[in-house]
């Protein structure tokens, strides 16, 4: 595992020593590696989102089209139900 040092002023310091505390992490370097991975997923998040959008349409989303996703996340069709 590799090192960095980093140089905050005081008010940040000790916002991230409050942090550490009250969020029980067990030392600052754990707190900022955790800041650090939420950052990655909410960029690769970002990159996917962005991805998606710029992607032609495969099928309109209409109400049909909700229905059949709920009837999938259901795990069958309508006509055969698991009751």
């Amino acid at each position: 595992m590799g090192t960095m040092n980093i140089s905050l002023p005081d008010s940040l310091k000790s916002f991230v020593d409050e942090q550490v505390v009250q969020r029980g992490y067990g030392t600052s370097s754990e707190y900022v590696r955790e800041l650090i991975r939420k950052d990655a997923d909410r960029l690769e998040l970002r990159n996917l989102l962005l991805e998606g959008a710029a992607s032609p349409a495969a099928a309109p989303a209409d109400a049909a089209y909700f229905d059949a996703l709920r009837d999938r996340a259901r795990g069958g069709s309508k006509s055969s139900s698991r009751r």
